[in-house]
This record gives structure tokens, C-alpha cells and sequence, in this order.
């Protein structure tokens, strides 16, 4: 018997949620072990899911993207935004460009190619506020260091957002450019332009979506706009060539603060979109070649090391600089650390401007986000009992996906 996409479809959802539930079951998050089960899948185990097939599902790691920039989107609320002030957003933008910085230079450092250079830095700044968020509502977390780490979670993955699409237009460039001479302005403004392209993409998505919403009555007619807007603003970025990760952020900031459908929509994606997200993590495992690890030890080692220093200088001062309390500033570098979402949807459009490093990005990215996702939860856990911000700790832990 011949087997078809279908079925690979439903060996990913099956094995995503057994693995999920093993991982929550001894305390990790729950993507940790879909990223185990589809280890497993892949060639560096059983190999049973074919390289083509993973290929042919690729539109799930599409639709994956769209809704997590979407959603990260809609917590943008202006309300919100006046609340925390600029505190977050400053140690945010400074902890991931830090970690940007610091990974960029030290690869550029030993040799590797300026151009996966400065993608592995971009990939580096992103972080994954929703393992973190997850430890700390087991644990009922509260004080300054959980308060602020609320806030530049959600901010987090937007600078990441910021930061890779100027580097990524960075890398078309020089990819494109070969040995012709480089156009200076144009390689200032061509990046500024893209981003500033998506983000007026998104808004206007995000503004003409308010109108349609309005005047839908029913939850099964307002899903299927949400998924038509959320696919559409992804599309018309791709076409246009510019990052529709920016642009489906903007379409949620947007639409929070216009429209009062915004919480109902973020509701709806929370309910479309777990078996999404599961699939997503699995299918990014069994994309994972291990056998390849000893050809990018060094480079491993300096993403995950330099990786680790940005984040936890560039939260420490931008903590200094905001006039934060001293424990804010101890910690809260050190939950900083998993990496998995965006991070992890990074490497799919990595891949597509690198596509000879797609193997190296992919092995070394993930491979350091096993390592963060083991760890990360942990170090919180650690952090917050020693900061005394935790509240109780259950004697049965809840079970929370990460998605």
C-alpha cells in the first residue's frame, strides 16, 4: 500500500501529541517533546517520514508563521502599551540586538560566510515567551522580575521580528550583488524599505479586516475571515517580497486597537490553530539532521554561548538604563533564554534565501533550541524561587501545552 500525505498528516498529529504529553508529564514543555517525536520521525532516527514529503508541508510552517506573528500582533494593545511604558520595550530591543550582535560577529569572526553570518544572528535575537509565561503561571509567579518579564516576553519576538527583516533584505543583497560593486545607499534604504513596506501591508490588511468582522454575525463566519485575512496578508507579503512575519504583526497590532472583535479573534486562533503549531514543531524535528553536528560543532557552540552572553548584558542594561529594581536587573537576562515560535519559524525562510547553509541554519538552530527548551523552563523555575515571586508550587503540575 502506497502511503500518502494524508497519512504522514496523521502519523505528525498523533505522534505530536503523545510526545507532548510524555514531555508534560516530566515537567517540560510540551514542544520540547514535539520536537523530540518528529526527531524520531526524521532521518536522524528512524527515518520514517520521507525528505519529500516533509517538502510537500511546507504551507503548514506558512500557516504556522502567519497566525504566531498574528497573535503576538494582537497584544499590542495601545492600552497595554502606555501601562508598561518604554521600560520593556528598551530591554527588549537591547537584549535582542545584543544577542545578535554578539552571535553575527563572532561567526563573521571565525570565518563563516557574512551573509549566514548575519541570518544566524537574526535568528538568535528571537526567544520563546510562551514556555517561559507557561512556568510562571504554574507556578502563580508574581513580582517585579515576573511583571516585567510579562512584558518583554510579548515585546521580544517583535524586535526579533524588526531585526531579522532588515537582515535578511541585508543577505538578499549581498547574495544577489555577487561581484558586481555594491550600491551603499541602496543597501541602507532597501532594508528600511522592506520593513516599512510590511508594516504598511499589515496595517492596511488590519484596518480593512475591521469592516468585514463588523457586519459577520456568527463564530464559524468569523473564523473563516480571520483565516482568509491572516492567509491573505502572508500572500501579498511573499509576492511582494517583503517579511510576512512583520506584516502579520502589524495586521494584529492594527486590529486590537480598532476593532472590538480583536479579542475574539485572538480566542479563535488560540482554538484554530494547536494542531497547527504541533504539526509545525514535529515537522521542524524531523527536518533535523544530527548526523551533521560534528560539521557545525564550533559554529554550534558559538550561536549557543554568544547567544546566551547577549541576552543576558543586553537585558541587564537596558534593566541599568530604565532605573529598574537591582533583582530585575540580576534575572531577568536568564529567563530570557528558550527559543522556539518564531525562532524556530525563522529557519524555514532562512532556508529559502540561504538554501546552501539550509542544513547548518536548521541543525545548529534547533539543536540550541533542545538545549534552551530542556534548560530554559528549569533556569525560570530557579530564577523565580530565588527572587521568592513564587506563589505555590502545586504538588500536581498542570499540564499546558506551549501551543
Amino acid at each position: 500500500m502506497e502511503l500518502n500525505t494524508m497519512f504522514y498528516v496523521a502519523l505528525t498529529l498523533l505522534v505530536g501529541s503523545l510526545f507532548g504529553r510524555l514531555a508534560a508529564m516530566i515537567k517540560l514543555p510540551t514542544v520540547t517533546g514535539y520536537i523530540f517525536g518528529g526527531l524520531l520521525l526524521g532521518p536522524s532516527f528512524f527515518h520514517i517520514m520521507p525528505e519529500n514529503v516533509v517538502e510537500s508541508m511546507d504551507i503548514i510552517s506558512e500557516i504556522a508563521l502567519a497566525f504566531i506573528s498574528f497573535t503576538i500582533g494582537l497584544s499590542f494593545k495601545a492600552s497595554y502599551l502606555r501601562r508598561v511604558g518604554l521600560t520593556p520595550l528598551i530591554i527588549a530591543a537591547l537584549e535582542s540586538t545584543l544577542a545578535a550582535v554578539l552571535v553575527a560577529s563572532s561567526l563573521f569572526l571565525i570565518g563563516t560566510d557574512p551573509a549566514f553570518a548575519l541570518i544566524m544572528g537574526a535568528i538568535a535575537a528571537a526567544t520563546a515567551p510562551t514556555s517561559i509565561l507557561l512556568v510562571m503561571k504554574e507556578y502563580r509567579a508574581k513580582g517585579p522580575v515576573s511583571e516585567m518579564l510579562k512584558s518583554v516576553a510579548a515585546l521580544d519576538d517583535a524586535t526579533a521580528l524588526i531585526l531579522f527583516g532588515f537582515c535578511s533584505t541585508a543577505v538578499k543583497i549581498l547574495v544577489n550583488t555577487g561581484d558586481q560593486d555594491i550600491n551603499v545607499l541602496s543597501s541602507i534604504f532597501q532594508p528600511i524599505f522592506s520593513v516599512f513596506l510590511s508594516l504598511a501591508i499589515g496595517a492596511l490588511i488590519g484596518f480593512i479586516m475591521k469592516y468585514p468582522l463588523k457586519y459577520t454575525k456568527t463564530s464559524g463566519q468569523k473564523l473563516t475571515l480571520l483565516i482568509a485575512f491572516v492567509f491573505l496578508t502572508s500572500s501579498v507579503s511573499v509576492g511582494l517580497g517583503v517579511s510576512e512575519l512583520l506584516a502579520a504583526m502589524m495586521t494584529g497590532t492594527v486590529l486590537t486597537n480598532i476593532s472590538s472583535d480583536a479579542p475574539q479573534m485572538g480566542e479563535f486562533s488560540d482554538r484554530f490553530t494547536p494542531p497547527i503549531f504541533l504539526m509545525f514543531f514535529v515537522l521542524a524535528g524531523a527536518q533535523l539532521n544530527i548526523h551533521i553536528i560534528p560539521t557545525v560543532g564550533l559554529i554550534g557552540i558559538m550561536y549557543t554561548v554568544f547567544r546566551i552572553v547577549g541576552k543576558v548584558i543586553g537585558a541587564y542594561l537596558g534593566s541599568l538604563m530604565m532605573h529598574t529594581p537591582k533583582v530585575v536587573r540580576n534575572y531577568l537576562g536568564f529567563m530570557l533564554l528558550p527559543q522556539a515560535g518564531v525562532g524556530i519559524g525563522l529557519i524555514t525562510i532562512s532556508a529559502g534565501i540561504l538554501p546552501e547553509y539550509a542544513d547548518q541554519i536548521r541543525t545548529v538552530v534547533l539543536s540550541a533550541t533542545l538545549l534552551y527548551e530542556f534548560s530554559g523552563p528549569v533556569i525560570t523555575k530557579i530564577v523565580l524561587r530565588k527572587t521568592g515571586e513564587i506563589q505555590s508550587i502545586p504538588s500536581n503540575a498542570k499540564e499546558a501545552a506551549d501551543f
